[in-house]
């Protein structure tokens, strides 16, 4: 039996993995669908503390990955399927089969990007519809897309699209944006970058090959016109990844886990940090230092279970 495994293999799953790993706990990390979590999405990280010339987001979790490992912790490529507890400790069911057990969790498994939920966003996947600008902009050079949002993810989208695309609009259903006012202004003040107010996507339009416009809908008039773009990029928010704590640990309304303020579960010996318990701040850094709260609150209830 582990002493300690660590679902989830993002900033706040690889921090907890340097912090468990140096007191000698030996952690396995299994990595979960999103190997190195949201940012392995994000381009330019600009605040996390350190870098004042910015670091690259895959680049901050493999360095973080690298220091864990110096310290002796395994990070395995598997998806969790089942949790468990049983006596002594849990046990983790993976995809490939293999079950695993352990005396500790930190459950560090993060949020997925949300999708409409309309049939053309599933008919145009990977064929215009796309929830990452830096994974797809590369592929809309000189063409005209849209964003969805009105956050910080929006606003951080949009912008680096206009590396690429002829031109950006952001389509929100408000008047006002939730970004931060740095985010709004970088957005605003972009000459590629234009708005459209109170407005939803009510359809995807496409020659049944590539997306070619979408259907939009004002809120407040309820009047639905046609807008022709080549791509459409979704910032809408995130889902978190807890499944497989349904009906086994205690979650908000929207599925995130409940945790006291030092990264505790319900369940004694199940601890839980970043995005999957975070419904507040969404940061790098936020992540990490939650990462660590749990880290060392595992490490004094093994003290103890000992």
């Amino acid at each position: 039996m582990k002493n300690i495994i660590i679902l989830g293999s993002g900033i706040a799953g690889c921090t907890a993995a340097v912090y468990t790993a140096r007191a000698d706990l030996r952690p396995l990390i299994i990595s979960g669908p999103e190997d190195g979590g949201q940012l392995m999405l994000t381009t330019k990280v600009e605040n996390f503390p350190g870098f004042p010339e910015g670091v690259q987001g895959p680049e901050l979790v493999e360095k973080c990955k690298k220091q864990a490992e110096q310290f002796g912790a395994r990070f395995k490529i598997d998806i969790a399927m089942d949790f468990n507890k049983i006596g002594g400790g849990f046990e983790l069911t993976l995809m490939s089969g293999e079950k695993v057990q352990t005396k500790t969790l930190i459950a560090v498994t993060g949020a997925s990007a949300r999708w409409l939920g309309i049939p053309s966003e599933e008919k145009y996947k990977g064929r215009g519809v796309t929830t990452c600008a830096t994974c797809d902009g590369a592929f809309f050079k000189d063409k005209e897309v849209i964003v969805i949002g009105g956050g910080d993810s929006a606003m951080e989208e949009a912008t680096f699209l206009t590396r690429f695309a002829n031109k950006v609009t952001i389509i929100h259903r408000r008047d006002t944006l939730r970004a931060s006012k740095i985010m709004q202004e970088k957005a605003k003040n972009n000459p590629k970058i234009r708005f459209i107010w109170n407005s939803v996507i009510e359809e995807i339009l496409g020659d049944g090959k590539f997306v070619r416009g979408v259907k939009l809908k004002d809120v407040n008039t309820n009047k639905v016109s046609e807008f022709k773009c080549d791509g459409v990029f979704l910032a809408i928010g995130h889902v978190p990844n807890t499944k497989i704590f349904k009906d086994k640990l205690e979650m908000n309304e929207q599925g995130y886990l409940k945790t006291d303020k030092f990264m505790h579960t319900n369940i004694p010996g199940v601890f839980a940090a970043g995005d999957v318990q975070d419904i507040r701040f969404k940061q790098a850094i936020t992540a990490a230092g939650s990462g660590c709260m749990a880290a060392m609150e595992a490490e004094k209830y093994l003290a103890e279970y000992e």
